[in-house]
């Protein structure tokens, strides 16, 4: 099951588990589409992996499987990206 990650790495924007907005590469580092686009170009700064959208979680799923609550940030930003 994926961790749904609660924020951007990049601007520490909020992300919930339903967000439309959420990007992931396949080690679930996670991203907002603004920084995606402005920055990442489609590519984890973590990584190299692509960035896709993260599946959204249906509400009635997230009662019972909440996403995470552990913010991940880059103390940088993605102004490093590799």
């Amino acid at each position: 099951m994926l961790q749904l990650r609660p924020n951007c790495e990049c601007c520490d924007r909020d992300l919930p588990g339903d967000s439309p907005d959420a990007l992931i590469c396949s080690f679930e580092c996670t991203f907002c589409r603004a920084c995606n686009e402005q920055v990442l170009h489609g590519s984890c700064p973590n990584c190299g992996g692509e960035l896709l959208s993260r599946p959204r979680r249906p509400a009635a799923k997230l009662e019972h499987f909440p996403a995470s609550s552990e913010r991940v940030l880059k103390p940088a930003g993605c102004g490093d990206k590799v």
